[in-house]
């Protein structure tokens, strides 16, 4: 959640969380995109929360990227058991291309792609997030900056830009007894001349132990997911993204892997968290 919006909180003073991720996209397609991350986050003064993520993407051998972020949140208390959370986030994208190997078809080819890129993208982001130990609702733009990505020396741009992303997250824990708990959840995703992007999940958490989930991302895919606890302080989980779209004609759906530790008590259950978010 941090890396899409910097407020995220757990407000928890006795743990860290840190997470490692890998998403690998359209299986079985030559070049398939690659992302792998790490995100930490923990408490790190009374009603300041604070974290890092690293992100790197590939697509093929020719395009790789990596962003490194800290994120920092201030909490304040909103009544009726509920918190405010106001986050900022700083960072830069370490963005590179590889065309040496293309053969292309055209003679004279876009002087774009004549020759290697290499950039720094600096940016900053900014978000909200209300919370309390049953719900949350967050609005964010982990990227306020508009970045191009690929503008050669001479001042040729292409449309490969990046636009500011706005996100409006939220969701709902619904407890059946002591061992069972239920989260719809949803998020949309709003960049300028993009349609919009809805995903909404359904959650169940069994026992603190084990979690199952299926999310729909309206017009272009389904996903299950199931993740379980190792110990009380490391969860693994595994997610698959059907594609549903046109695109999925052209491959197989997209596997992703998940491993989260708790560093810290050890005895509060899930993600040292009651909330379940």
């Amino acid at each position: 959640m941090s890396v899409i919006n910097p407020a995220y909180a757990t407000d928890d003073d006795t743990s860290m969380n840190i997470g490692l991720l890998y998403r690998s996209q359209w299986a079985r397609s030559i070049g398939g995109p690659t992302t792998g991350s790490l995100f930490i986050h923990s408490k790190i003064a009374d009603r300041l929360e604070g974290g890092l993520s690293f992100v790197h993407d590939e697509i093929g051998d020719v395009v790789k990227q990596t962003s490194a972020y800290a994120d920092i949140a201030y909490v304040i208390p909103a009544g009726d058991n509920s918190s405010l959370s106001f986050g900022i986030k700083a960072g830069a994208t370490f963005y590179s291309t590889n065309f040496d190997g293309f053969v292309y078809s055209d003679p004279l080819p876009d002087p774009l792609f004549a020759e290697n890129i290499n950039r720094t993208l600096p940016n900053v982001g900014a978000g909200l997030y209300y919370f309390s130990e049953n719900y949350y609702l967050g609005l964010s733009a982990p990227n306020l900056l508009q970045t191009k990505h690929l503008q050669d020396d001479s001042g040729v741009v292409s449309e490969a830009s990046e636009n500011m992303h706005l996100f409006l997250t939220g969701g709902y824990v619904l407890n059946f007894g002591d061992n069972f708990k239920f989260k719809p959840a949803f998020m949309a995703k709003y960049v300028n001349n993009a349609p919009l992007s809805v995903d909404v999940t359904a959650n169940v958490l069994m026992y603190e132990k084990v979690e199952f989930g299926v999310g729909y991302r309206y017009d272009d895919s389904v996903t299950g997911m199931v993740n379980f606890s190792m110990s009380s302080a490391v969860r693994i989980g595994y997610a698959y993204d059907h594609t549903i779209s046109n695109l999925g004609r052209f491959n197989s759906g997209s596997h992703e892997l998940l491993l989260l530790f708790n560093i810290g008590n050890l005895g509060k259950g899930y993600d040292k968290s009651p909330r379940f978010f």
